[in-house]
């Protein structure tokens, strides 16, 4: 099959694979045990998120205690009740969290929006 490429003009072939390749066989299975999951799965209990920020010689390790409210791919928001505040805390930064309390956990949760 032929394709007409918009920003030259110009028309060309679509590569195919060699040979009677199954690439839906090749795919590796979905991992859906990412931390954001697990963490939505918690949504509500405390935790204490310990945090290193290399760039900082003032706050390199810190530690957040405060109640699971929102996470994402990228981020976790926790909300303190002592003191009212709330945090939006970058995954990037997350050495480890820490439960009072058992983890809720499955390894084939999907999030529902």
């Amino acid at each position: 099959m032929n394709y007409y490429n918009q920003y030259n003009g110009q028309m060309y072939v679509k590569p195919t694979p060699p040979g009677n390749t199954n690439y839906q066989q090749m795919a590796l299975p979905p991992e859906q045990s990412y931390i954001e999951n697990i963490l939505r799965l918690n949504k509500g209990k405390k935790v204490r998120i310990h945090q290193t920020f290399p760039d900082s010689n003032e706050w390199r390790d810190l530690e957040f205690t405060g109640i699971i409210e929102q996470s994402g791919r990228d981020h976790i928001i926790l909300s303190d009740p002592t003191n009212g505040v709330w945090e939006v805390l970058l995954m990037i930064y997350v050495d480890y969290i820490s439960f009072d309390e058992p983890v809720n956990y499955d390894p084939d949760f999907y999030p529902t929006n």
